[in-house]
């Protein structure tokens, strides 16, 4: 996902509020051993882009970033804050990806097979203990997603990260014995 963006210099508060008033939104680009590079991201380009997200997924979604001069930089959301009133993102943090540097990621879990899962239908009810499991990777190697079968769950059964399938590239963060889901009586 292509998105624009602007340089600008360490500035003043009311400088930042005159950005946010216009629209747009201040952000920083977070580089291996460099200083920080603190960016203007056009407003309403990035919420369109934000719509054609799928939830979840934002954490996993690279970003090519391409500045004024046409420099093309790829880079992931680490954080993103927000107006508590209004929603409306006030603030970026990008981390910037190279390609022999690991980055730290959360990947969404995913579910399939709930429909034709036998606890569910004897009564029971899918939970999902944790949403996203985090790794560690090469940017070439993130995962856009964990799939989960849960068809062959019964009542009480439960699923662990150390049965999701992941590959010798990536590198699991999480404690393997954790539970991502359980099959429980309503």
């Amino acid at each position: 996902m292509k998105l624009n963006v602007q340089r600008r210099a360490l500035l003043k508060k009311s400088e930042t509020k005159k950005i946010r008033y216009e629209g747009n939104i201040p952000a920083v680009l977070y580089v291996q051993g460099k200083a920080v590079d603190t960016l203007v991201v056009n407003g309403p380009e990035f919420t369109a882009l934000l719509r054609s997200v799928l939830p979840g997924r934002l954490s996993t979604t690279i970003f090519t970033l391409v500045d004024d001069k046409g420099k093309q930089r790829k880079a992931i959301i680490k954080e993103i804050q927000y107006q508590p009133t209004t929603y409306a993102v006030v603030h970026l943090d990008f981390e910037e990806l190279c390609d022999d540097v690991a980055v730290r990621v959360k990947v969404p879990i995913e579910f399939v097979g709930a429909a034709d899962c036998a606890g569910i239908k004897l009564g029971g009810v899918l939970r999902q203990v944790i949403r996203t499991a985090r790794v560690r990777c090469l940017p070439k190697d993130i995962p856009a997603l964990f799939q989960v079968d849960v068809r062959d769950l019964k009542l009480y059964d439960t699923k662990r990260l150390s049965d999701v399938t992941i590959p010798n590239t990536i590198k699991l963060l999480n404690d393997p014995k954790q539970v991502i889901v359980v099959i429980a009586k309503r």
